[in-house]
């Protein structure tokens, strides 16, 4: 059976509950199904999975199991729902019901094989039974999955849906093998973005399309269809989240706010108790970080009280839980309204990172040095991020000091850790960029050539950020370089949505007001 999904409703605000899913793209996925009513939720339910709506999408996967128990492929669609395939294993990993899916198709791999009557439908079958056996790792699965997707792609190179999700197996590979180098997800991005070439309402071409170039190279290549999945799947939260992959390595703050606003109100409005709180989590983190760039402390406070609330309503979920300390040290970096707060318990790397540089700029050096303290024990057995916000505590308290080459040595330290990791994406990690601190400290020695230096690779690194803008505006007025200020002082003020008496609006705005040409 050939069979379209052209999935379009016209309001969705006034739509019932199970109508508000219609509007997911549109995708041409022949199957071996019997009726069109099981082929029809089988569509339904790969659009939306393409759109990482695994709750919507395992409704639909089922609906066409239970009229078509034997329907492989509606098995095989199920099985893709139950794990994000771009992030790894550890304590998430839900390996038991992908492999219940696969049990209650058949009892071996043979029984379930003889069920995809086409050899095109044995290869997505067989692909997942890679991914799911009970042999090797599940980082060796993945990888093996994206070898088993690599051959049924030589065998269907114009199929899109083989296309897509091979594609999608390439980023989840890419991960799997800790492979820094880009090529994989440069190749996956070549194949979405012919789908999306040849069907600009498919949801899951411009989505890996996005994934793939989410890097301040190739981010560029990737603007059209950051734009056009905005409008391809709006019933879809993550669907309205992610073009902001994109939207952030473009500095388009007011795009981030908006469309992150949208995800999160359509992911607070389908929730219930006991539903996953990682899509609302996830648009409320990125929003603030867009909020903050703009200059809206108001609406960044905002964005924590909308946490703390769903902490509660969520019976404290970890992933709401988790995300509170990064929230609320985002805050205090990037407003600079500095709170030296008591340490608690268990700090995490961004309270004491917050606290830490907070102390420095208020003077307090004491619980300063307690925070570099804390983050040196941390970095001796930790990851490179808890080795970034050491390096940048202890920097700061050198400089506040007056030793100039020790705050050099641990920023060159601290530059050289983040050069070893993968280019920059989504809101900042760690949250005082390590260019951007670095020229802060360059001005404060009082090396504005040294620090606009740094400031700048922070704006290529991380496009319109905007301490990163003020810091360079001021390194370029310092230098004498008056028209290169205005310049960055303007693409400031352009964009700010804060209060206009905020000090670095007056500053962006006085600046352009009395050095015009």
């Amino acid at each position: 059976m050939r069979l379209a999904a052209v999935l379009f409703v016209a309001a969705l605000a006034a739509a019932p509950a199970g109508a508000q899913f219609a509007e997911v793209g549109s995708l041409d996925f022949p199957t071996s199904a019997r009726s069109e009513e099981a082929q029809s939720h089988f569509l339904r339910g790969v659009a939306i999975l393409h759109s990482f709506g695994w709750k919507q999408a395992i409704e639909q996967f089922q609906a066409a199991q239970a009229l078509e128990p034997d329907f492989a492929l509606a098995y095989w669609g199920e099985t893709l729902c139950y794990n994000h395939p771009l992030f790894g294993g550890g304590r998430g990993l839900d390996e038991e019901n992908p492999r219940s899916v696969l049990a209650r198709l058949g009892g071996t791999r043979a029984e379930r094989a003889a069920k995809a009557p086409t050899d095109r439908e044995r290869g997505f079958l067989e692909a997942v039974e890679v991914l799911w056996s009970e042999e090797g790792s599940y980082d060796e699965r993945r990888v093996g999955y994206m070898e088993a997707m690599g051959r049924l792609y030589e065998r269907y190179p114009d199929d899109h849906e083989v296309a897509t999700f091979y594609a999608l197996s390439m980023l989840a590979g890419s991960r799997a093998l800790g492979d820094q180098s880009l090529r994989l997800e440069v190749r996956a991005g070549n194949i979405a973005m012919k789908v999306f070439q040849a069907n600009p309402d498919h949801p899951g071409a411009p989505h890996y399309t996005i994934h793939a170039f989410d890097d301040p190279i190739h981010a560029p290549l990737a603007l059209d269809a950051a734009r056009r999945y905005a409008e391809i799947a709006p019933a879809v939260s993550h669907a309205r989240h992610m073009p902001t992959h994109i939207f952030i390595q473009h500095g388009m703050w007011d795009l981030v706010s908006a469309h992150n606003q949208s995800a999160h109100d359509a992911a607070r409005a389908l929730w219930q108790p006991g539903d996953s709180v990682g899509d609302a989590v996830h648009s409320l983190d990125w929003g603030q970080y867009g909020d903050l760039q703009r200059g809206d402390y108001e609406r960044g406070r905002l964005w924590i009280e909308r946490l703390e609330a769903l902490i509660e309503q969520s019976d404290g979920q970890q992933r709401a839980v988790a995300t509170l300390p990064l929230v609320r040290a985002r805050y205090v970096v990037e407003s600079e309204q500095w709170q030296v707060q008591p340490f608690t318990a268990d700090p995490s790397t961004h309270e004491l990172l917050a606290t830490g540089l907070s102390a420095v700029r208020t003077g307090d050096l004491a619980t300063a040095r307690a925070a570099e303290e804390a983050l040196a024990e941390r970095a001796a057995d930790g990851g490179a991020q808890d080795r970034l916000a050491h390096r940048e505590v202890a920097a700061s308290i050198r400089a506040r000091e007056g030793d100039a080459d020790g705050a050099i040595a641990l920023m060159d330290e601290a530059v050289a850790t983040v050069e070893t990791l993968r280019p920059p994406n989504g809101a900042a990690n760690p949250v005082k960029p390590p260019y951007e601190l670095y020229g802060e400290i360059l001005l404060e020695l009082g090396r504005p050539a040294e620090a606009r230096a740094r400031f700048d690779t922070s704006l290529l690194r991380m496009p319109n950020r905007m301490r990163s803008l003020l810091g360079a505006a001021r390194a370029a007025a310092a230098s004498g370089d008056s028209r290169a200020a205005r310049a960055h002082y303007g693409t400031l003020a352009g964009y700010w949505a804060g209060a206009p008496d905020d000090a670095v609006y007056v500053e962006a705005s006085q600046f352009a007001d009395t050095n015009e040409d």
